[in-house]
């Protein structure tokens, strides 16, 4: 995919797992990444702050171009997982969701979009879920969350495609990620023997792994899916929402 060599990318949630795979795969094909997180991440540039501060979403893309002088790719990778059924669920766990999960990639589209039109195009890569389509059990506030991500997608995949702005959209079921891990062990679970049953679960054999997630955000934001507008892929291993 040599013709992303010399583009521009924001990758939010770059410290994470999948972030953290996607800086690297965009990097490997010659691609400059501003990387956005709480904390330090391995992109090119650097930014800290907070996705849910309004003003921080607001102003980030122009602050991106500042840095790397031009913006040719947005990916929306960063996103929280709220469990519990809704009646455990409080005012704060929503709020949490929804600035991070809805609004963070909302402001950062919005504020993204003229920037890319005024450079001839570019490609928006939003990280929707499996359970935003298909929603599981348990996990209310995650999955209308992730469901708001998807249609986003496809609307502005319709709105934008003839100013040459390719939105479109990955949905993983689970991956093997720190934040996987993390539940797991919160509720009391052994991390490893539980990857190790959901890897039983998966038609493939195995739970995603970051990098699978990464290689179809990278083919999103190349020229090889340059008639996908609006698309929703699944990267599941096979596996519906259980």
């Amino acid at each position: 995919m040599g013709e992303l060599r010399g583009k521009r990318a924001v990758v939010t949630g770059a410290a994470g797992g999948i972030g953290t795979a996607i800086v690297s795969a965009l990097q490997s094909e010659g691609v400059t990444v501003t990387g956005v997180d709480m904390r330090a991440s391995d992109a090119d540039h650097s930014i800290e702050g907070d996705l849910s501060d309004r003003a921080f979403c607001n102003g980030l893309p122009a602050q991106a171009v500042e840095r790397m002088g031009g913006l040719d790719i947005l990916v929306n990778n960063a996103g929280i997982i709220t469990r519990g059924k809704i009646t455990e669920t409080t005012d704060e766990d929503y709020a949490r969701t929804m600035a991070i999960n809805v609004e963070a990639p909302f402001r950062l589209c919005r504020a993204a979009i003229p920037i890319l039109e005024r450079a001839g195009g570019g490609a928006i890569v939003n990280v929707a879920s499996c359970w935003g389509m298909h929603p599981g059990p348990n996990h209310p506030l995650y999955v209308m969350s992730k469901a708001a991500v998807a249609s986003l997608t496809q609307c502005l995949g319709m709105d934008h495609a003839r100013q040459n702005i390719r939105v479109n959209g990955v949905c993983p079921n689970e991956v093997n990620t720190p934040m996987i891990r993390t539940g797991f062990a919160t509720r009391g679970l052994g991390p490893d023997k539980a990857i190790d049953a959901l890897n039983a679960s998966v038609p493939l054999g195995r739970i995603a792994e970051p990098e699978d997630i990464a290689d179809v955000i990278v083919f999103l934001a190349s020229d090889k899916a340059r008639y996908l507008c609006g698309a929703l892929i699944e990267v599941n291993g096979g596996k519906p929402v259980q």
